[in-house]
């Protein structure tokens, strides 16, 4: 997901979704940018904070390039940890050797949208048989049997994470524990050999968690993604973290 900040700018918006969630109020809205000629984003607001809009996606998808560019063969099992709009889990189905794509989200209105195809990739995700919405905590599963709930301690070719603003900047307290080295540590046991863990944040790469990657995964690479922001007028910077493991656990 990405950070947006609230501009003056003048829209025509509509209400979509109001839900009362375990994290606060969720919103999903649907704008028409007229500084961009009517343009239409958009935008998922948590309580007070703008939490992600479909005017930045590029970091998302560039998640899911860097990551799924380490693979090899066909088959691929992925999860993707976070739904969001869909953006990131849009660009795993873009991939034929993906043969499964289970998603990760811990608030049932999000996969609800997808679902009633309310947000731009609801349709080509509920449509596509190889991807599976699983309503669970990310965070909570990583630190138990793993991701697929019919397969314990199931191992997968690609883990992609797009759900706190960064490995410091959380949206819930309890998801700290994954960012250490231990927590990285429980989450590679759920990786083959040659499998990826990827990591998107609002941040460009940080040298402290590039750190704990590199002392758990055998190959780690953080990227810097640019992209325009219209808005603004000017370049916005995303990070993504690849982290590799050459053998199994």
């Amino acid at each position: 997901m990405t950070d947006i900040k609230k501009d003056d700018m003048h829209v025509n918006f509509e209400e979509l979704d109001y839900q009362r969630t375990a994290l606060g109020e969720l919103i999903l809205r649907r704008r028409r940018v007229l500084a961009l000629d009517g343009r239409e984003i958009f935008e998922v607001k948590l309580n007070d904070e703008y939490l992600m809009s479909s005017l930045f996606h590029e970091g998302e998808v560039a998640l899911t390039d860097l990551g799924l560019a380490e693979l090899t063969g066909e088959g691929w099992d992925v999860v993707v940890g976070g739904l969001g709009l869909g953006y990131t889990a849009a660009a795993v189905l873009k991939y034929d050797q993906v043969a499964r794509m289970i998603v990760v989200e811990a608030l049932a209105p999000v996969i609800d949208w997808h679902q009633r195809e309310l947000v731009p990739n609801g349709t080509l995700l509920s449509e596509d048989v190889r991807c599976r919405y699983y309503h669970e905590d990310f965070f909570a599963l990583a630190r138990g049997d793993g991701f697929d709930p019919d397969d314990s301690g199931h191992l997968f070719d690609a883990i992609l994470l797009d759900i706190d603003h960064t490995p410091d900047a959380l949206l819930n307290p309890r998801h700290a524990d994954l960012y250490s080295e231990e927590g990285m540590m429980r989450l590679r046991a759920f990786l083959r050999a040659g499998g990826v863990f990827g990591l998107w944040s609002n941040d460009v790469p940080d040298k402290g968690f590039l750190a704990i990657l590199s002392s758990v995964f055998d190959q780690v690479d953080g990227h810097v993604v640019e992209f325009e922001n219209p808005i603004q007028g000017k370049t916005t910077a995303n990070g993504v973290y690849v982290a590799k493991v050459e053998q199994g656990p």
